[in-house]
């Protein structure tokens, strides 16, 4: 078994707030991050796939298949977007990168399964020093 992890990057804001909390328990909860005027982040995804090397390529995937999969498949609905209002599959979800990490897992897995791997994790990094793995 192999393990191959493909990078790709996009810009977002969002808000971490709840509707039935005040102003001031968002604040007290999510910090600086329930600003009403949006914050934003400079994202960093890895996707991590598994499964057995093709003796004929000597591939897993191929990386620039894997990458404009991503690409289609959730960049394009992450990128330069609100979090909150603008991406169909984090609709009715805190956005925070926990629960954005699984929301991307869940966009791609099928696809993945698509290219003959499986997929291992879901890495996000919002910041170098905050990040969430998923794991399905």
């Amino acid at each position: 078994m192999i393990y191959i992890t493909r990078r790709e990057r996009f810009n977002a804001a969002h808000r971490l707030y709840r509707n039935d909390f005040s102003d001031e328990k968002n604040l007290e909860v999510f910090g600086k991050c329930s600003n009403p005027n949006w914050h934003g982040h400079n994202y960093e995804l890895f996707v991590t796939v598994k499964g057995e090397t093709s003796p004929e390529t000597g591939f897993l995937v191929n990386l620039k298949i894997l990458s404009k999969l991503i690409r289609e498949t959730v960049i394009v609905k992450l990128d330069h977007k609100n979090i909150n209002l603008e991406v169909d599959f984090m609709q009715g979800k805190l956005a925070s990168t926990e629960n954005l990490a699984v929301g991307i897992w869940n966009e791609i897995e099928e696809e993945i399964k698509s290219l003959g791997a499986e997929l291992h994790c879901v890495k996000l990094s919002e910041s170098e020093n905050n990040s969430a793995e998923y794991y399905g």
